[in-house]
């Protein structure tokens, strides 16, 4: 099996067949032997409904993990990891729509550049626009930043949109790697349940040694609902806080990178 594909669904009525069925084309376009799993987390808005018909569509493609409630984004794409046979993974958003440009070419640069754990397309907003998909590590400056500012950010911030370089994570919109990085580090830590569960992992995968690769000139459409954007406060927003917090403590640094870049022995950020 080349590819397996994993997909979380909650209340994604909106979006889960096209992603189903982009990744399904994108899986023939290219002559993949793929798989498609996906993580069902107790969605009420007929998601479900829809999942079942996509499997009787594609039973030799698809297989639904259905849950009973909302277990978070670390413990079911763990689910699925594990019962995953691809050689590569892909991390996908329900709101994230694959094409063959993108998923061929993102297994065709791994292949070649074997110092890379990770890599993540441009994301873009249905409209065009540029989605701040890629960032320096945070620090606990930079979230407080993010969490009041994000749109001004994603127009003002000064990253290089052109041009395939090193970046200190992506978010898990859309990632791809081989099951040898999986192996050795193991899945997301599930004491995070929902952010910054992206951020830890690729630290972890530049702690393993291997650099992780924006490659704009794949550029994938994600349809972001992003749930603690804003000023707001609500559920999804505590447990961000919360995993922050965690992830501050576990890798040992706050307000300022140089200390974690000097134990990665990492020179290069996005600040």
């Amino acid at each position: 099996m080349d590819i397996s594909a994993i997909v979380l669904s909650f209340n994604s009525k909106q979006f889960i067949e096209k992603c189903v069925r982009d990744l399904v084309k994108s899986f023939d376009d290219c002559d993949f032997q793929g798989e498609v799993i996906v993580v069902e987390n107790g969605s009420t808005d007929g998601c479900v409904e829809i999942l079942k018909q996509l499997e009787l569509e594609f039973p030799e493609v698809l297989n639904v993990i259905y849950l009973e409630k909302n277990t978070g984004t670390t413990y079911s794409r763990n689910l699925a990891m594990r019962a995953s046979i691809g050689e590569y993974f892909v991390i996908l958003d329900s709101d994230a729509y694959m094409n063959q440009f993108v998923l061929k070419g993102m297994i065709d640069w791994l292949r070649q550049h074997e110092e890379y754990g990770l890599v993540a397309p441009q994301l873009i907003f249905p409209d065009g626009r540029y989605q701040l998909s890629i960032d320096s590590f945070p620090t606990v400056t930079r979230k407080i930043r993010r969490f009041f500012m994000l749109k001004q950010m994603e127009t003002t911030q000064n990253i290089d949109l052109d041009s395939v370089h090193d970046i200190d994570y992506a978010i898990s919109a859309c990632w791809m790697f081989h099951r040898s990085i999986y192996e050795y580090i193991g899945g997301l830590d599930e004491n995070i349940f929902y952010a910054p569960e992206d951020v830890d992992y690729c630290l972890r995968i530049w702690k393993h040694g291997k650099k992780i690769a924006y490659l704009p000139m794949y550029s994938l459409v994600h349809d972001a609902r992003e749930v603690s954007r804003g000023f707001k406060f609500n559920k999804f927003v505590y447990l961000h806080v919360k995993g922050l917090m965690y992830y501050f403590i576990k890798h040992r640094y706050f307000f300022n990178l140089k200390s974690l870049y000097k134990r990665l022995n990492k020179t290069v950020h996005m600040e």
